[in-house]
């Protein structure tokens, strides 16, 4: 299995949108691993995870085309990872296709906004529930809940194939009892979790800051999900958070998790 970051930063890019913050600043100034993309990664080539507002740029950045798609998997009806609009341009006029080439895998919520935008499309939209397992081709795909978006079933991601498991968790929070229940069956490969909140911690629940990131790998550690040969990963780093890509490294990589970045590739 293949997992692409597209993209790794939070809801408003590193650099924020229209931000002055430190962050921003040296990622304007020096560029590299600290300039960050809305959160987003495709699977294989073809499994793509959300639809953020920068997808085009980032597949043609990546040298991927958007043609070579057979699901899109949303994880929830945030702005930065839903742009519905988006989703017209695989269809005819814009292209010769008059049914949408992929699967539209998404949460009740999500579906419902979707249909509720193109209500006489030929779209393949498939429900998902937390917990409920699906079929993909020669995948098994189960979202699990997330403690992010309250008003709806927020996921986050395990993609399994003969051979691999990965765990993207992009959004989570920290995970109900319900879900670190469910994954005590599993055994992961690479975990892609988030780290929105760096080195500043908010009282907002949706998301984790350094301190919890360490803290959510660490029971999985214990748990046995993550093995020694894992792989942890982060996301979906905020420039609020007050982290540049060094600094969060320097936190980071001495507990066993690599910082991500826009255009890393993981192979496992």
């Amino acid at each position: 299995m293949i997992i692409n970051l597209l993209g790794t930063g939070g809801a408003d890019g590193v650099p924020g949108f229209y931000a002055d913050s430190r962050v921003s600043r040296y990622a304007m100034e020096h560029g590299g691993k600290d300039v960050r993309t809305r959160t987003a990664a495709i699977v294989d080539g073809h499994l793509k995870l959300d639809l953020g507002p920068e997808t085009l740029t980032q597949m043609t950045r990546e040298g991927l085309w958007i043609r070579d798609w057979s699901a899109l998997i949303f994880t929830h009806g945030h702005d930065d990872h839903f742009a519905p609009a988006e989703i017209q341009y695989a269809l005819f006029p814009f292209t010769s296709h008059e049914c949408l080439p992929f699967t539209i895998y998404a949460n009740p919520q999500v579906s419902a906004r979707i249909w509720g935008q193109y209500p006489d499309w030929p779209l393949d939209v498939v429900v998902t529930h937390s917990f409920q397992p699906f079929p993909h081709g020669e995948y098994v795909i189960t979202p699990i809940h997330a403690n992010h978006k309250e008003d709806e079933d927020s996921q986050n991601i395990l993609i399994q194939d003969e051979t691999s498991t990965l765990l993207y968790g992009t959004d989570t929070g920290i995970w109900p009892d319900e879900t670190w229940a469910f994954l005590e069956d599993y055994a992961v490969d690479v975990l892609v979790l988030e780290c929105s909140e760096g080195f500043r911690g908010t009282a907002y629940h949706g998301h984790l800051d350094v301190y919890d990131c360490i803290r959510v790998v660490e029971r999985l550690r214990r748990m046995g999900v993550l093995r020694e040969e894992s792989r942890v990963v982060t996301t979906h780093h905020a420039h609020t958070g007050d982290g540049l890509h060094h600094e969060l490294e320097a936190a980071l990589n001495p507990h066993g998790i690599e910082v991500g970045f826009d255009g890393m590739t993981l192979e496992f």
